[in-house]
């Protein structure tokens, strides 16, 4: 041979047939979804963590003594009282929680780099602190002889405590401190994804500043909104710290009334029972929210694609 190199001839490799590629195609996409083993560590957490309790909870409800557990809560009237005082909760805290978290999520989109992260930072440190901490700090701050009424009474303004807590105001205040990032952050994703040339180009037209705003940008922000408040009011609706600390026996919430009846009366079957029925409702709640809400719109995609 001229290069002086031998030439190895490579094998010729059989045909595969039909049923071959049938084969070799299985096998790539049994090497494809092994992937999804990644996910069994994950799933296996769920399962154990959060499933097994649940089917055991909906059991002993069903078991400890047994379904008199749901005859219980329909004819005593002082659970369904809670459980609306429960809902009315999560709407008052749902409604505050929009009036301050939409004008914040606004002044986030048109603040500039600097004061936009300030803006983040302000909104995201108190939620990266425990919730119990924040708790005791409002109660400082809103009791009788708290920071509050008594530099309003050092200036002259009261001549007696402000009723601030015990009461719907300092639930409301509380829950509403805790949940506002729920709340601003859908708006302010929402918010960001709208041309910013649409204001400017309705002024052009003749529409004021204040009517742009109100017929262009709002309806496009309406979204973030939807999903912010349903958010916030399915988590407003298993409180527990915060009611129980800044809340009185009147406006109890559902979720200290399971607490009260597992670890007070010890009684653990009626305790699971009014656990589910707060799952159903929620669930239910969720449900009718999601007929309105498209939470595809918030995380940039959405299943009509």
């Amino acid at each position: 041979m001229d290069s002086g190199v031998a030439q190895v001839q490579q094998p010729k490799l059989p045909s595969v047939g039909g049923a071959g590629k049938t084969l070799l195609k299985g096998l790539a996409r049994t090497r494809v979804n092994g992937w999804a083993l990644l996910l069994l560590p994950g799933c296996l957490f769920i399962v154990v963590f959060f499933f097994a309790p649940l089917v055991n909870m909906v059991w002993r409800s069903l078991t400890d003594p047994g379904p008199s557990n749901y005859a219980t809560f329909a004819e005593t009237g002082t659970y369904a009282r809670v459980l609306w005082v429960t809902i009315r909760t999560a709407l008052l805290v749902t409604v505050a929680s929009l009036i301050l978290g939409y004008p914040y999520a606004y002044m986030m989109i048109k603040a500039g780099g600097k004061l936009r992260l300030t803006l983040v930072g302000l909104i995201l440190l108190p939620f990266w602190s425990s919730i119990l901490v924040r708790t005791y700090a409002w109660t400082v701050l809103l009791q009788d002889t708290g920071v509050i009424n008594s530099v309003l009474m050092k200036l002259g303004l009261i001549s007696d405590s402000l009723p601030l807590m015990r009461n719907d105001l300092g639930v409301t205040i509380g829950m509403t401190q805790i949940l506002l990032p729920m709340m601003v952050f859908p708006i302010y994703a929402v918010m960001r994804r709208i041309d910013a040339d649409l204001l400017p180009a309705a002024e052009g037209l003749g529409a004021r500043p204040s009517r742009a705003f109100v017929r262009v940008f709002m309806p496009l922000s309406m979204p973030g909104v939807f999903a912010g408040s349903l958010l916030v009011f399915v988590v407003s609706l298993g409180f527990y710290i915060t009611p129980a600390l800044l809340g009185s026996p009147s406006n109890t919430m559902f979720s200290v009334i399971v607490a009260h009846t597992i670890q007070q009366q010890v009684d653990f079957g009626l305790g699971s029972a009014l656990g589910v029925i707060l799952l159903v409702v929620t669930l239910v709640l969720l449900w009718i929210g999601s007929r309105v809400v498209r939470l595809g719109d918030v995380f940039g995609y959405s299943s009509e694609q």
